[in-house]
């Protein structure tokens, strides 16, 4: 009954968020599946049951399938994908050189019958009837056997066998780490469609999206492993494994050899598992009585690395609720689960071997993508500087904070990092889509730094406080459904009353950059002559200070025209105000700005733009004027 509540109040509290705006719809998915794990050569049947509901004004002949276990064979696209970029991913491709020749060896083309991942669909059906399907690669393509009409459900069944591959990235088995398996992406999902129609993707390089809906989970497994995942575990004190009620105690039959796992995860559009004999389980309590699981390997080496860990977590996740919005589930678990780290719903599988730093930074952001991804589900592989880039600026200002040494600018490196991208001659626009990059690092720096980037620059063009209402309202109104780009900037807009269509436009969707510079300071009788002049495509209002002979500092603000708003005073907000002189605003048509300053030259030591570091020019030597 407890969970039966718990379901029902969780979706009390989602739904009518939805209905909100009427104009936005959304598809529904509600999933039931059993399945039966073989340990020992690592294949799966399941069965699926899903009610899908059709909320868009379409009539759906078809559906698609994302299969996302068929990547992991020899001449997948994933495969060839790896053995063509350049900086492939080193878990995929291991670079050696002989003779000064470099030789890259596939570890998907390597895997053998037994080592492939394969997901199989068979007996499809629509409402009873069978329906015609066609497997593409990565990608399941259903011709229905009756069209869907807007506005209505209908169930489709169907049978699944499956093989979890050797380990190469986030899903697999028997990986670096000896964690037996990591069920990620594994199982039949339904791919995404909406105002743009199907987003049927094939597996080739990274990110996901799906349907919100509610999963329930049956997974039957040798009884000697111990699982986390998705959803909340509804038999507790028939699986033992530290997930019993206090004070019970649990004994097995003696003939006893599998345990079926239930699991119920209301409300998220992903279920991912991982499982292992040897798995350490901890649950300690988190903000607003949440219970953090912590699943990890029973390694002598790391075991208080872990232990160490769970305090910085409670402490992680009660910011990242401050920063954002409260957390809305009951639990989140933490895996190792051997390989990297990846988001998922209501857990991640993280790396578990290194240092209590590694594992904690990778954890936090990770513990992020709970709120930008899977809370508000934007669409990863479109837009993946939404999840990830967001998630990064928040996950900085959480460490910055917890740090006993903090810093000013906690993002500084992410501006470092951007200017590396630009020298290197290889940015693409951010609407690249995730798998289209010419190499991944561009990608790297695209999505994490430069969509951090994007949060932290917008502070500067509309305030930190307006910038952190404006995280605050994004979240409430939209999570639980697929914000795109403009809703973040409506947001924006609506907080601050700034007019931002120009920034997403050349921030996002082009490669034009910021340059500013100072061209002159000269004395005029009493007064002095600052000349400034842009360089780069991009518009940006200037903060600009001036440093006296004397020790004191005065700031000169010169609005941008099309952004129609005039910021509080930055200084305001750090406690000790500095004086500020709001000036003419500069149109973009025009490379030039001249202002005066009262006060002769021979009184100023030192002119510079943007103090805070906070905007991305891209050429910081010019400025900085030092009167000689």
């Amino acid at each position: 009954m407890k969970k039966i509540f718990l379901l029902t109040l969780i979706l009390s509290n989602v739904f009518p968020v939805i209905a909100q705006d009427a104009s936005y719809w959304q598809q529904e998915v509600d999933y039931k599946m059993e399945v039966f794990m073989d340990v020992k050569n690592f294949q799966y049947k399941g069965t699926q049951e899903l009610i899908y509901t059709n909320n868009s004004s379409d009539t759906l002949k078809k559906v698609y399938y994302h299969l996302y276990n068929n990547a992991f064979q020899p001449g997948s696209e994933m495969s060839v994908r790896a053995q063509n970029v350049s900086d492939a991913d080193a878990r995929m491709v291991k670079k050696t050189k002989v003779n000064g020749v470099e030789l890259r060896e596939n570890r998907i083309e390597n895997l053998k019958p037994d080592e492939i991942g394969y997901l199989k669909i068979s007996n499809f059906k629509q409402d009873g009837v069978a329906a015609t399907t066609k497997t593409i690669g990565t990608i399941l393509e259903v011709i229905l056997a009756k069209p869907i009409l807007p506005h209505s459900k209908t169930t489709f069944t169907l049978n699944f066998d499956g093989q979890v591959p050797v380990q190469i990235r986030r899903s697999g088995r028997n990986n670096s780490e000896g964690v037996a398996l990591s069920m990620a992406q594994w199982y039949p999902k339904i791919a995404e469609f909406d105002f743009e129609g199907w987003h049927a993707d094939p597996y080739i390089a990274r990110e996901f999206h799906g349907v919100w809906g509610n999963f329930d989970v049956k997974i039957t497994i040798d009884k000697e492993y111990v699982l986390g995942g998705s959803g909340y575990l509804q038999n507790p004190n028939t699986i033992g494994h530290g997930y019993q009620e206090k004070g019970v105690e649990v004994k097995y039959p003696k003939k006893t050899k599998n345990l079926t796992w239930h699991f119920v995860a209301p409300m998220v559009h992903d279920f991912t598992w991982a499982a292992d004999p040897d798995y350490v389980h901890d649950v300690v309590k988190g903000p607003n009585d949440i219970d953090l699981h912590f699943l990890y390997k029973n390694n002598p080496k790391i075991i208080e690395n872990w232990k160490n860990l769970q305090p910085l977590m409670v402490k992680a996740m009660d910011l990242f609720n401050q920063k954002i919005g409260n957390y809305p589930y009951k639990q989140y678990s933490f895996i190792q689960g051997g390989d990297g780290g990846m988001e998922y719903a209501m857990c991640t599988l993280i790396l578990g071997n290194g240092t209590l730093q590694g594992i904690f930074g990778t954890a936090t952001h990770e513990l992020g993508h709970s709120w930008f991804q899977h809370i508000l589900a934007s669409n990863e592989s479109k837009h993946a500087w939404m999840d990830e880039g967001f998630t990064t600026y928040v996950e900085n200002v959480v460490t910055n904070e917890m740090a006993v040494k903090k810093v000013e600018n906690p993002f500084k490196q992410n501006y470092v990092a951007y200017l590396n991208l630009v020298n290197s001659g290889k940015e693409q626009p951010q609407t690249t889509h995730a798998d289209r990059y010419d190499e991944n690092r561009p990608y790297s720096i695209s999505s994490y730094i430069k969509g951090s980037i994007f949060l932290s620059q917008l502070g500067y063009l509309i305030g930190e406080d307006n910038l952190a209402k404006t995280i605050k309202r994004y979240y409430q109104e939209f999570k639980f459904k697929h914000p795109t780009p403009n809703d973040i900037k409506r947001t924006a807009e609506r907080v601050s009353g700034a007019e931002l269509d120009w920034y997403l436009t050349d921030w996002t969707e082009t490669t034009n950059t910021i340059d500013y510079g100072i061209t002159a300071v000269k004395e005029n009788g009493q007064n002095t002559i600052v000349s400034l002049e842009r360089i780069g495509r991009m518009p940006m209002p200037i903060d600009l200070q001036v440093e006296y002979l004397d020790g004191t500092v005065e700031s000169f603000y010169i609005p941008l025209r099309m952004l129609f708003f005039e910021k509080e005073n930055p200084s305001r907000s750090v406690g000790t105000e500095i004086k500020r002189t709001v000036l003419t605003d500069w149109a973009w048509a025009n490379p030039k700005y001249e202002f005066s300053i009262g006060k002769p030259k021979s009184t100023i030591k030192k002119v510079t733009i943007d103090p805070s570091g906070l905007m991305a020019d891209v050429k910081l030597d010019n400025n900085v004027f030092e009167v000689k």
